[in-house]
């Protein structure tokens, strides 16, 4: 388990996503270790954030390829839960699973085919840099790059037993920006109008887009408004945010979410809308399941899967048309906490599944479904 010591090594360096120095020192040293293997190293720079990483390998034009796609960056700032440390079972420290843990199965089962090849063909590695913020400046060459491969299989951690992961939530975040009129609430209390009370009614309506039955929540995290007590409030805003299965839903909520903000329930505020989709749904697909299913013949191992409610970069993925899984990183728990673990066993279980699989799609670079 020597890996553990490579994993140790990026642990200890801390790459809070708005670290650009840290994060990318932690790319330099992936940098280092695919080049190693073979693989072409294309940086894609950036001014505020840390620099985007797509390992490239020589390619058969005409056979499929294969995306594994990471991300770089961690969530807390510096100072704050940095250190790696171990138990027999037990892994800690800020990205152990989510998802410096991840990259390191993805390697180190690269390290392994390596070994048994001349060289690497056909599979190719996006690590990207602002994951934990919502992707938003990533997204777009993540969507780009997608483009060119048949398959992705995304490396972060996996379920309590060792699920791999088919479908993902739909998210979105929203801002309405109310204006009213203000007036003093003793002397002049008719001719103000309240902004407050608007964002109430706007609130009450959002929620009830919610159909727990679907999988649509809509949940409004935060609202602000207002100078005072004895002054009608002339301002106020909500901040909310959509989940959704299915792409119906996705389309029933957003004509919704417009109607809500035209509508004025209190005379004479205007509202506006900001915000937006961040990441679209990944549904559970025929396709997903076929890949699935073929997997488990390949490699002789039975892979439970699940739908989860939080997000990753294989919304992305997904949502170009490539055929996804999640969840091949290794299992743990307390991620975006300091409690954060990886287990140790589950490490060399996934090392092995993604080893036989990366074996046979050199083998069979033909694949088809």
């Amino acid at each position: 388990m020597s890996y553990l010591n490579d994993l140790q090594t990026v642990i200890n360096i801390n790459s809070y996503t708005k670290n650009k120095h840290g994060v990318d020192r932690v790319g330099e040293i992936f940098d280092k270790w695919f080049e190693g293997l073979g693989f072409k190293v294309n940086i894609y720079d950036r001014e505020l954030i840390g620099n985007h990483r797509h390992y490239t390998s020589k390619h058969d034009t005409t056979a499929k390829k294969l995306l594994l796609l990471g991300h770089l960056d961690t969530v807390f700032p510096p100072n704050e839960f940095e250190e790696y440390s171990e138990t027999q079972e037990w892994v800690y420290g800020p990205g152990v699973c989510d998802m410096k843990g991840g990259n390191i199965v993805a390697l180190q089962a690269l390290r392994e085919l390596k070994d048994k090849n001349s060289e690497i063909k056909n599979i190719d590695i996006l690590f990207v840099s602002d994951e934990e913020t919502g992707s938003d400046d990533s997204k777009h060459l993540t969507a780009k790059l997608a483009s060119n491969y048949d398959y992705c299989f995304v490396y972060e951690a996996a379920g309590k037993d060792l699920e791999v992961v088919t479908g993902r939530k739909g998210v979105g975040t929203f801002f309405i920006d109310i204006k009213g009129k203000a007036a003093h609430a003793g002397n002049n209390y008719i001719h103000g109008h309240d902004a407050n009370l608007e964002a109430s009614y706007k609130l009450q309506e959002l929620v009830k887009l919610t159909d727990l039955e679907k999988g649509t929540t809509v949940n409004v995290g935060k609202i602000n408004g207002g100078i005072g007590a004895n002054t009608i409030s002339p301002y106020s805003n909500l901040v909310f945010e959509l989940r959704y299965k299915l792409s119906s839903e996705k389309h029933r909520v957003l004509d919704a979410i417009d109607r809500i903000v035209q509508t004025s329930y209190v005379d004479e505020t205007i509202s506006t809308l900001s915000g937006g989709i961040q990441r679209d749904v990944m549904q559970t697909s025929e396709s997903s399941l076929s890949l699935l299913k073929n997997i488990q013949s390949i490699t002789g191992e039975t892979l439970k899967y699940e739908e989860r409610g939080g997000v990753s970069d294989a919304n992305i993925v997904s949502s170009c048309g490539v055929i996804t899984l999640d969840g091949f990183g290794p299992f743990g728990d307390g991620d975006h906490t300091v409690h954060e673990r990886a287990s140790k066993k589950s490490f060399e279980s996934r090392i092995n599944l993604s080893n036989k699989l990366f074996t046979y799609f050199m083998e069979n670079l033909d694949f088809e479904l």
